[in-house]
């Protein structure tokens, strides 16, 4: 999970989710009501979910594993809990069909005593703050309350190809690297633009940002990518400041 920059709604568009807020609100806003008006909604949801796809990382990927794509409109507080939130575009988040459905579904824990949620939400905070990954194993640690009930909730852990998935696309990031530097020494420029693509729409890209944060610890990056990927790696975000940019 990294954190994503939401974008504003074009104005026709903010007026017509406003519109189908305001008559869930003159119906009494019950969990059926929200359910009915989301279900009839197709042309709002096919906007929304442009714009989902664009704010989301990688090739489209969900936003909370990373890894599957992008296929369903996620309401972060579940309708079930409140209505109203039904077409608020700051309750809206990109998911593939298994964090969304068999997953998350109307999950959205709550802190006991001061009734704050403890879902991270990517849209909103940074993950990080949350949640650490471990490159070699390719797991999650929390942080917080936080970063423990979304380990739990969208099952970072206990779903194995995740693990694994993450764990071998740190092998892939540390080899695209090499890739971008062997490719620079020999004034392939074409080549290491692709290889910077590549890096931009990886799969799991909680992975790279976890390695770009090693510059912050060059001891921990070098004994992590060894001194010379550490290297290539400060070189690459010297010329490319853009990879460090949610």
């Amino acid at each position: 999970m990294i954190p994503l920059q939401r974008p504003p709604l074009a104005p026709a568009l903010a007026a017509e989710l406003a519109r189908r807020t305001a008559a869930i609100r003159t119906a009494g806003p019950t969990t059926a009501a929200g359910r009915a008006a989301w279900r009839t909604a197709r042309q709002p949801k096919a906007q929304l979910r442009l714009m989902l796809r664009r704010m989301a990382p990688g090739l489209e990927r969900c936003m909370y594993c990373g890894d599957n794509l992008g296929t369903d409109i996620d309401h972060f507080e579940p309708i079930a809990r409140d209505p109203l939130r039904t077409f608020d575009w700051q309750n809206h988040l990109l998911a593939c069909a298994h964090c969304n459905s068999n997953q998350k579904r109307d999950r959205f824990p709550c802190d006991p005593v001061t009734g704050e949620h403890l879902l991270v939400d990517p849209a909103r905070e940074d993950p990080a703050e949350h949640l650490v990954l471990y490159l070699e194993s390719g797991a999650y640690d929390p942080l917080t309350a936080k970063g423990e009930a979304t380990i739990d909730v969208f099952g970072l852990n206990a779903r194995p190809e995740l693990v694994r998935g993450r764990r071998m696309m740190f092998t892939v990031v540390k080899s695209l690297l090499a890739a971008w530097r062997t490719a620079g020494e020999a004034g392939r420029a074409a080549e290491q633009r692709e290889y910077l693509d590549s890096l931009r729409l990886l799969h799991h890209a909680d992975v790279l940002r976890t390695v770009l944060a090693l510059r912050r610890t060059p001891p921990l990056a070098h004994a992590v990518l060894g001194p010379d990927l550490a290297a290539t790696l400060g070189e690459l975000v010297q010329t490319h400041p853009e990879f460090e940019r949610p």
